[in-house]
């Protein structure tokens, strides 16, 4: 089940910033754009006060704005078509997700859906992590994760 505060891990922030980098690279290998900017004081103070998470709220508009620039490319729900809840399971053999989590998910918000993201890849027992894997690869019905840890969206 989601926290009721949700924070965002420290590898979005450097996946966002990372996508930021690519989308708008520095015209002369030391100029950053704003959202990078933006990101990386975030990034710069995590690691300062070494923390791992930061709660989406206390971010500054720029860098909330740039994060979720970046959130919304990531992939909607983990789901894979192959839901167990709905025969009873506490915890989707397809997708990983929780009960709550897989009624829940279109109210949650961008960190919730991060989180329990975060949460299925590292547990890695998802039958869309092995079993029908293929399935998440091609998008049928979700996409890929995102190179390295998968992501989130609605």
């Amino acid at each position: 089940m989601a926290s009721a505060v949700a924070a965002l891990h420290i590898t979005d922030i450097e996946s966002a910033i990372n996508w930021w980098r690519d989308k708008k690279p520095s015209p002369d290998g030391i100029t950053a754009c704003a959202e990078v900017l933006a990101l990386a004081e975030i990034y710069a103070l995590m690691v300062y006060h070494h923390e791992s998470e930061c709660e989406e709220a206390s971010m500054p508009p720029a860098a909330h704005a740039a994060w979720l620039a970046w959130y919304a490319t990531m992939p909607d729900a983990p789901c894979i078509a192959i839901c167990s809840t709905s025969q009873g399971d506490a915890i989707c053999k397809g997708c990983g997700r929780s009960f709550d989590e897989v009624q829940r998910w279109t109210q949650m918000s961008p960190a919730e859906k991060r989180a329990t993201w975060r949460r299925i890849t590292n547990d890695n027992t998802a039958w869309r992590f092995n079993r029908y894997a293929e399935r998440a690869r091609d998008g049928a019905p979700a996409a890929s994760p995102p190179r390295g840890e998968s992501a989130a969206s609605a």
